[in-house]
């Protein structure tokens, strides 16, 4: 009798749940959100931390337990790229016009730049991708013979609060007779957005236009036509850059150092999470993780507690002499995803460790990176140590191995980047 009492229970209930979520979609929703409202609402008992004492400097408690789903979600984020790129769904097949390369031939893919004006402010970095269009075999001076073209006006920095910021390009490019929205036009840039939240928007709207980038992110990445670049500086040889620094007389598996940063630490703002909590690795013997509050004008202002003994810390060791005697280097995201540390990583054979989420890598549509990389969570920093320690030697060498051929093919000058990016264009 009892166990008969019991079946009856258990098909009441079994009922009831498959009438709320197959009957009652109005209920159910109610319900959904009355749990996960409840359970936001509670306070997780989170651990005795050894260095409990600088949580506050970082975040408040209730910030820490905040759920995921309380902040901007993906969804949200990915509601917003449309605003910025107007043309967000663009595909080889559909924003771009082959015909134009079909009319010469073998030789069809060739490549237009339009003439600079004299009041033209041009970057050295953007004036050694142009040089290296120009002298490539890509380059054409007649745009009647032009499959793609690319801009005189300078868009490589699109932060407003820099010197090298252009204003009002979307007047500019909308004067020009052979725009036609974007298409078949390549637009580069190494920098985007502004303080504080530095977003993806470049300031004007590029239409159909292909997307040669740093620091790209894969939610906003366009696969088969947008180009993800290196963040490269204004100091990169435009040809015939330095070779990889792995000769074959000197590879021990492994060196002095088994892991290093060294770099700046953004106290407030974007990037300011991961930088600052790379000191929890440092030990200062095999693993060198090295921050510094003093960048910006008004640094002072903000400094907390630890600037002054990371500050001190940070002048003790040589950034090359770690670079050189490193097996492998973190390479954190700063206010961008992208850093000048991932080339100077390749070119050192120090074996990248990103910890960047998000960030889709260089030429991504030519390289497999696993062969070259490891690939760390921004979250997860305290396993990095672990993980990177137990690597075996002859992983060690065929990873090092794989950073010098690829710094030697893609990464070594400004000519190899641009020609890159226009191989990578051709073949889309």
């Amino acid at each position: 009798m009892q166990a008969r009492k019991k079946y009856v229970l258990l098909g009441l209930c079994a009922c009831s749940w498959l009438i709320l979520f197959y009957g009652g979609g109005g209920v159910q929703l109610q319900l959904m959100r009355l749990l996960t409202r409840h359970q936001a609402d509670v306070l997780h008992h989170w651990p005795n931390w050894t260095d409990q004492a600088f949580l506050p400097q970082y975040a408040h408690l209730e910030e820490l337990q905040m759920y995921p789903s309380m902040t901007e979600s993906p969804w949200q984020r990915r509601q917003v790229w449309p605003t910025i790129y107007k043309d967000s769904r663009c595909r080889m097949d559909t924003c771009f016009d082959f015909s134009r390369c079909q009319r010469r031939g073998r030789d069809g893919f060739r490549v237009y730049i339009y003439p600079l004006e004299k009041s033209d402010r041009v970057s050295e970095s953007y004036r050694k991708i142009l040089t290296s269009i120009a002298e490539s075999r890509y380059y054409t001076s007649d745009p009647r013979e032009a499959c793609l073209f690319v801009l005189g006006i300078d868009t490589l920095d699109r932060d407003q609060l820099s010197g090298q910021f252009v204003p009002h390009v979307d007047e500019r490019i909308l004067s020009y007779p052979l725009w036609n929205n974007g298409r078949n036009h390549l637009i580069f840039n190494l920098y985007s957005g502004t303080w504080p939240n530095y977003t993806d928007d470049l300031g004007f709207n590029i239409g159909q236009a292909i997307l040669a980038k740093a620091s790209l992110n894969t939610e906003h990445f366009r696969p088969g036509f947008d180009v993800s670049i290196p963040l490269f500086s204004k100091d990169h040889p435009q040809k015939s850059g330095e070779r990889g620094w792995l000769l074959r007389t000197t590879t021990p598996p492994r060196r002095k150092y088994l892991l290093m940063f060294k770099g700046k630490r953004y106290l407030t703002g974007i990037g300011s999470d991961t930088r600052n909590a790379l000191h929890h690795i440092h030990n200062g013997k095999d693993i060198v993780s090295l921050t510094t509050c003093r960048h910006g004008k008004d640094w002072e202002k903000h400094k907390d507690a630890r600037c002054d003994h990371d500050n001190l810390e940070y002048e003790r060791f040589d950034y090359q002499e770690l670079l050189h005697n490193s097996t492998f280097c973190l390479v954190p995201r700063g206010r961008r995803l992208g850093s000048f540390r991932f080339l100077e990583s390749l070119q050192a054979a120090c074996i990248p460790v990103l910890l960047s989420n998000g960030w889709e890598l260089p030429f991504s549509d030519v390289i497999q990176w696993n062969q070259a990389v490891i690939e760390g969570d921004e979250r997860l920093l305290l396993q990095v140590p672990s993980t990177v320690r137990a690597v075996p030697n002859e992983r060690i060498l065929t990873l090092r191995q794989r950073t010098q051929m690829l710094w030697d093919a893609y990464f070594s000058s400004v000519d190899q980047i641009v020609l890159t990016t226009l191989e990578v264009c051709s073949k889309h």
